[in-house]
């Protein structure tokens, strides 16, 4: 029992490398930093104002040009704010957002006069705002960037005037790095307790509490961007029975071994919940039914063939639902489908995905079907029947079959009936 417990243990303590980058060790530095630009967008638009109203009170001496450097720092965001949902690594996006607003005003102290103007301490201005959003590593590298360019616009422009006053220098190089290192400890307590609030301590996932924010944040994108999102929810079967015959502990192990091998299907952007017990959730952002039906079949399979320490085979049921491409996203509204589907396999056999709109459509063509159906009873046996009381239709395997193969099935049947009209409708 004890070397059950500790290979299920190892291997689910095993690195989770799979939604790493070098900008987001995990799915909490994900989740946060997605967490943050939303909350940093308002703020970034106002500093943006006063960058270019500043610009424009400087014109009549300095010249208007400088304002059209501004603009892409502007397009930047709006392009960002755009495709954060569709992108596979979110995290790249918003840190080349973040360099294109860094060049933006080095470019503008540059058009400015360079070492001979105020406006080269700007650059202090986007540093600012790593610690807000990125790891410790993306603060580094936004620091160098900042610093290589401040040396580079002052020596570029003027390097006489920098190297008779180093103070051109000095004194915006102090302010970028006082910016960072004051910022830093910032950082570090909301990492500290967002991740006491919002991280499952047994397994490592995302909480209820952070699939709240991450479910009202794809609501107010898919209202822009008019993009599906998928919801599958997956619980695992008989768990009781392991705790109650293999003890707790194991079924711990077991809890974090399927979180693991969840994560090790998803992409970067899809992001995996415990919301309580042995039940999972899986948001996927630019997903329709179809896509998130084929992972939670990937997931169902993958979870099915995990062997951990020569324990039985653990199994889970999924229920998969999404939203209609060009509404907005409901996550309360798309979560019941997809829990309501998650009962349905719940209650035809386990260890399977079910649909929350498939199985309504395959219902509502049973019934017409049903009747101009035909019943001899004395030469046909009785039809053995589903819960709901639809005659299931042979051969149909839910959890493999697309809606085409369904209608092609359903009008197959359909056409038997019409060569056999002498027989009496149900």
């Amino acid at each position: 029992m004890m070397a059950t417990v500790r290979t299920h243990m190892a291997h689910a303590e095993e690195p989770r490398a799979i939604s790493r980058s070098w900008l987001c060790r995990n799915d909490f530095d994900r989740e946060r930093m997605l967490d943050m630009q939303k909350r940093m967008d308002p703020v970034r638009r106002r500093s943006h104002t006063i960058v270019i109203l500043t610009v424009v009170f400087l014109g009549p001496w300095l010249g208007w040009w400088p304002l059209l450097i501004a603009i892409p720092a502007v397009v930047a965001v709006v392009v960002t704010n755009a495709l954060m949902a569709r992108a596979q690594r979110p995290e790249y996006l918003m840190f080349a957002s973040w360099i294109v607003s860094t060049l933006a005003i080095a470019a503008v102290a540059w058009a400015l006069g360079g070492p001979l103007v105020p406006t080269l301490s700007w650059l202090a201005i986007p540093a600012l705002t790593l610690s807000s959003r990125f790891s410790m590593r993306g603060v580094l590298v936004g620091v160098a960037l900042s610093i290589a360019l401040l040396f580079g616009v002052a020596f570029g422009v003027d390097a006489h005037a920098v190297i008779g006053a180093p103070v051109l220098v000095a004194a915006p190089l102090a302010l970028i790095l006082c910016a960072a290192v004051l910022t830093t400890p910032l950082m570090h307590s909301d990492i500290e307790h967002r991740g006491e609030a919002i991280i499952d301590q047994l397994t490592g996932m995302l909480n209820r509490k952070a699939l709240s924010a991450r479910a009202a944040e794809l609501g107010e994108q898919s209202r822009l961007n008019c993009e599906p999102v998928g919801v599958i929810v997956g619980d695992l079967d008989h768990f009781k029975r392991i705790n109650d015959t293999q003890g707790h502990t194991v079924g711990d192990a077991v809890l974090k071994n399927v979180a693991y091998v969840l994560r090790k299907q998803l992409r970067a952007f899809d992001l995996a919940y415990r919301i309580g017990g042995e039940e999972f959730v899986v948001l996927l952002p630019g997903s329709n039914l179809e896509r998130a039906a084929e992972l939670a079949a990937c997931l169902c399979e993958a979870v099915r063939t995990d062997r951990v320490g020569g324990d039985p085979c653990v199994t889970m049921s999924f229920g998969v639902a999404a939203s209609e491409r060009g509404e907005t996203f409901d996550y309360e509204a798309v979560f019941a489908k997809a829990d309501a589907a998650l009962y349905r396999a719940k209650q035809r056999g386990r260890d399977r995905v079910c649909s929350a709109e498939l199985q309504p459509f395959a219902e509502a063509m049973t019934r017409h079907l049903n009747r101009r159906a035909v019943s001899v009873e004395t030469t046909t046996p009785s039809v053995q029947r589903e819960p709901n009381g639809l005659a299931p239709l042979e051969g149909f395997d839910e959890q493999t079959a697309g809606r085409e193969e369904l209608i092609a099935r359903l009008r197959a049947l359909e056409g038997f009936l019409r060569v056999h009209p002498t027989q009496q409708a149900v």
